[in-house]
């Protein structure tokens, strides 16, 4: 089986990325940072599975056509697609320049859009195929300073719930997870008022993919909001 996974060099990627390696899965694992992407890769493979690094900036038009193309030249399909890879911008709206728009809109909604418009032709040959979104609580609420970021995880969650019904006829299913605060570095630098303590950790959120790749059943489970501990219960 393989998985294709963004955003893999550190983070909640990183630990996706182990997780589904000690699952067995072989592994094209993308990021910018190449020297963080080829400890992660190392790290899988001591796990026994295969696993290519694929140095790219999802801000390049062609870049989601590439990777899939170096994915299915190196293991031949997609079975696991997983979009982890986001970036943020901390600040009043009032302050927001269009480029700064335009590239967290790009990274964080539009590759995740056309790398599942790539790999969909894969995963339809796939005898388990999933695809696993990850967004955020920002996907579904508001926070102040944090209006380019919201918008382009409410784009994210609102192309799940779209993408999952067009291809849930071809037996895909499509998984979406909308962390709170996790013990990443965009969330030190875009929530410094939260204790680190309280901070979800990065495992837990692989723990879900875990799950999810591994269960079995009729029953399936759209969307995980996985909130701090100290967070309001069902707010």
């Amino acid at each position: 089986m393989i998985a294709l996974v963004t955003g893999a060099s550190r983070g909640i990627g990183k630990c996706i990325a182990l997780e589904l390696a000690a699952c067995g899965y072989d592994l094209a694992l993308v990021g910018r940072d190449s020297t963080a992407l080829t400890t992660v890769v190392e790290a899988a493979r001591e796990k026994g599975v295969k696993a290519i690094p694929i140095v790219s900036d999802l801000a390049e038009e062609k870049a989601p056509a590439d990777i899939v193309r170096q994915t299915v030249a190196r293991f031949g399909g997609i079975d696991v697609l997983v979009n982890c890879a986001g970036l943020s911008q901390s600040g009043s709206f009032i302050d927001v320049t269009p480029q700064q728009w335009d590239r967290i809109m790009i990274v964080n909604a539009r590759a995740p859009f056309f790398l599942c418009k790539e790999a969909l032709p894969y995963l339809k040959q796939s005898t388990r195929p999933i695809v696993i979104n990850i967004a955020s609580v920002v996907g579904f609420k508001g926070y102040i300073n944090q209006s380019v970021y919201a918008s382009s995880k409410h784009a994210l969650t609102g192309f799940t719930k779209v993408f999952a019904k067009e291809v849930q006829p071809f037996g895909i299913r499509v998984h979406l997870i909308s962390p709170g605060g996790v013990a990443t570095e965009m969330v030190t630098q875009m929530r410094p008022d939260i204790k680190p303590s309280e901070l979800i950790q990065p495992e837990e959120v692989a723990e879900i993919v875990r799950f999810l790749v591994t269960r079995k059943g009729n029953g399936v489970i759209d969307q995980f909001y996985l909130r701090r501990y100290s967070g309001l219960a069902f707010d």
